[in-house]
């Protein structure tokens, strides 16, 4: 299941990612992995989930982060939740690669049987209509 977080910036949308991410490892059988660009959340999010920050990798744009997310999965097959914060920080794109970028997630999700959790920093009426089914607004 993907599930995109929407608000603007300052709406708690990062607060929101730290309790998601500490609920998953809490409920768990297996990995939960937070990606983010720069190391800002080493102290928020339990040691027990696997912090990544794509500036160590280069990761840039919709593809590369797909890339990067597809390789995390094989690489380990209990990754049970992937949850990404600041996503347009990753992909400058921003919303014009959103809509195919989220229908990649969701087969990938499918396929690794992992719950995919992105941030967008942006107001309801920015995303594509075709995504609502899969936002959650705060």
């Amino acid at each position: 299941m993907v599930t995109l977080l929407i608000g603007k910036k300052g709406s708690g949308k990062t607060k929101k990612l730290i309790q998601l991410a500490n609920e998953a490892v809490a409920a768990s059988q297996g990995n939960v992995v937070v990606i983010e660009k720069g190391a800002k959340l080493t102290y928020d999010i339990t040691s027990k989930a696997r912090l990544i920050d794509t500036d160590q990798y280069a990761v840039s744009g919709y593809d590369m982060l797909f890339g990067f997310l597809s390789g995390i999965c094989a690489g380990n097959y209990d990754v049970t939740d992937i949850l990404i914060d600041s996503t347009f920080k990753i992909c400058p794109d921003g919303v014009a690669g959103l809509e195919s970028f989220t229908k990649k997630l969701q087969d990938l999700s499918e396929n690794a049987n992992a719950n995919i959790v992105l941030l967008i920093s942006a107001s309801e009426d920015e995303i594509p209509s075709e995504l609502n089914a899969v936002c959650e607004k705060l």
